[in-house]
């Protein structure tokens, strides 16, 4: 199982944009849909889905927050004509931000942003990979030119991690700085990730349409990732958090799906109450919502 997942937040569309995907991609499928009720959203679907076969979770929670180039998804392709196919499926209804065409860097390549905002780059790759999507993160604005320190941040946190082959821009290619990081690969808990940094006027950043959660067997686990990854308290909430470069991750019991889906109303109902209430999640807290006993207000804060 991967440790983390890519979790997408969608106005109302969830569902639909689960569905369209998982028709896109092979080897995909949605595999669980449920409802959180009386969120201060109101009720808000919940989405498994996996795309070939990696795994991905969205939520429909009201239009807070828009996607943005900033998080992009990368997507290896072993063919021309598979580059083409999932172009005319993913660009349907959105916005090209670089064309289809031939670059250095790939034969078949173009990044876009899809009907629902979310950014693709689909291209064609002649080496051998295993992992078909790739999380990519652009660092702009007031963290462009952090991209290294974010990598060896993120490795020096997460288990199985390193760095990849890097390219970094060089004179004459203002406004980006020289040496700062054009294109990184690297490596979290053994799941591929991506990052670049970009000078230009961007008017957007990371925000919590996307965001990454992070599985937790106990709870020491979850403690150990709270506390190295939070840096901005206002956004701790529900098991939420941004890093100190403006990332949103979600810190999760591995258990809370199970406390959610397998119980009466009256306990996925307890269990939804007490979490809406938490920073930091509480699993001995949540654990005792289920049963019925009362949690104990505001779980860990």
């Amino acid at each position: 199982m991967d440790k983390i997942t890519p979790h997408l937040w969608f106005d109302r569309e969830a569902v639909e944009a689960a569905e369209l995907y998982s028709s896109t991609f092979p080897n995909s499928r949605v595999s669980d849909v449920s409802t959180l009720h009386d969120t201060p959203s109101g009720d808000a679907d919940v989405v498994s889905f996996e795309l070939f076969g990696q795994p991905f979770m969205a939520i429909s929670a009201g239009p807070l927050f828009k996607f943005t180039p900033a998080v992009s998804f990368l997507v290896r392709c072993r063919s021309k004509e598979e580059v083409d196919e999932l172009w005319d499926a993913l660009s349907e209804g959105g916005a090209a931000l670089m064309p289809l065409d031939s670059y250095p860097f790939s034969e078949r390549y173009g990044w876009t942003e899809d009907r629902y905002g979310l950014s693709w780059q689909v291209m064609y790759a002649s080496e051998d990979f295993e992992q078909r999507i790739t999380p990519t993160l652009m660092f702009v604005g007031e963290v462009c030119g952090r991209a290294e320190e974010a990598i060896d941040f993120y490795a020096s946190v997460f288990p199985d991690s390193e760095r990849g082959g890097v390219t970094r821009y060089g004179k004459g290619e203002e406004p980006d700085q020289e040496g700062t990081i054009k294109h990184a690969g690297f490596t979290l808990a053994g799941q591929e990730f991506a990052a670049m940094d970009s000078a230009h006027d961007h008017r957007f950043g990371f925000n919590e349409a996307v965001s990454f959660m992070v599985g937790c067997d106990t709870q020491e686990e979850i403690d150990y990732y709270w506390d190295s990854l939070s840096a901005v308290p206002e956004a701790e909430q529900c098991g939420w958090l941004k890093d100190k470069f403006g990332v949103s991750w979600q810190v999760v019991p591995s258990i809370l799906g199970e406390l959610l889906g397998s119980g009466t109303k009256e306990q996925t109902a307890r269990v939804t109450e007490a979490f809406l209430q938490m920073k930091k999640f509480d699993i001995a807290e949540l654990k005792r919502a289920y049963e019925g006993a009362e949690a104990r207000a505001g779980g860990q804060r």
